[in-house]
């Protein structure tokens, strides 16, 4: 259970975001593995293979930042006690070999969801992402800067990212719309993940927020080179579980302007999917 109810009447929720600000060790940028959740043949998690997995991740496919319990982790499909438990292996595990380790702690259920977040930062998690809520829907940008502002507030030390994939919630509010001004609301706001295939509505947030120095993070891995391109500062996907390594490499390809062999290795993962 929570020790305060955020929001409540005599503690408001910016309150909770004055004693300890989010400042990340730097800023969440490159590529970022949507871990999968291993599980065994009985449908149990595998959390013994967990170790081998970080290993894999930095010395096989050069990646070393991962988002855990997403779409990819089947995250919402887990019990809150198993999403806690896959999280605490993941820092365990990751702990000295990872660089960073965001935690989606997004849930229908605002309590939950808050849980998740103070769950996070106790295991010393390094940033929390939260989906918008999908059954009763957000109508408007206000009521889903609220719902994101409570979750926030959970965890006032560690860095807040908004997971936008609009396919699977049904939210329909642009990206750009909801980062107007975000800051002012939800203090801790570090970044975007944008998993969308609407590269105007990317760019503009881009664009408009570029003073901010957010971290904007495409998640449609098959137009990651297009994202680039509007500005993309780092990526979170599946595929760089096992193609980690041939994405660096488009990545520097990208950097030092070979669009050419840039292009080539983008058309792998489209080959895959």
């Amino acid at each position: 259970m929570l020790p305060f109810r955020v929001g409540e009447p005599d503690k408001p929720a910016q309150d909770f975001f004055s004693s300890s600000m989010a400042s990340p060790k730097k800023k969440l940028q490159g590529l970022v593995a949507a871990t999968i959740t291993p599980m065994t043949e009985h449908g149990e998690i595998n959390f013994s293979v967990i170790g081998r997995y970080v290993d894999y991740l930095v010395e096989e496919q050069g990646v070393k930042n991962i988002f855990v319990n997403g779409t990819t982790g089947e995250g919402l499909s887990l019990s809150i006690s198993e999403r806690c438990r896959v999280a605490e292996e993941w820092v365990t595990e990751g702990r000295n070999k990872l660089d960073q380790i965001v935690i989606h702690v997004g849930a229908l259920s605002l309590k939950e969801s808050q849980e998740l977040a103070q769950h996070a930062a106790k295991i010393g998690a390094d940033g929390i992402a939260v989906i918008a809520p999908f059954f009763l829907k957000p109508w408007n940008k206000d009521v889903l800067i609220n719902f994101l502002k409570e979750v926030a507030a959970a965890a006032p030390a560690l860095p807040f990212y908004y997971y936008h994939i609009p396919a699977l919630t049904g939210v329909k509010i642009r990206a750009e719309e909801l980062l107007d001004g975000i800051q002012d609301k939800i203090p801790t706001f570090q970044g975007l993940k944008f998993s969308d295939t609407d590269l105007l509505d990317f760019g503009q947030c881009v664009d408009q927020n570029r003073q901010q120095q957010f971290a904007f993070l495409f998640g449609v891995d098959e137009q990651l080179l297009s994202a680039l391109v509007m500005g993309a500062t780092g990526a979170v996907g599946s595929t760089y579980n096992y193609l980690g390594k041939k994405t660096n490499q488009m990545l520097e390809a990208f950097e030092r302007k070979d669009f050419s062999s840039a292009l080539n290795h983008q058309r792998c993962p489209k080959a895959v999917i």
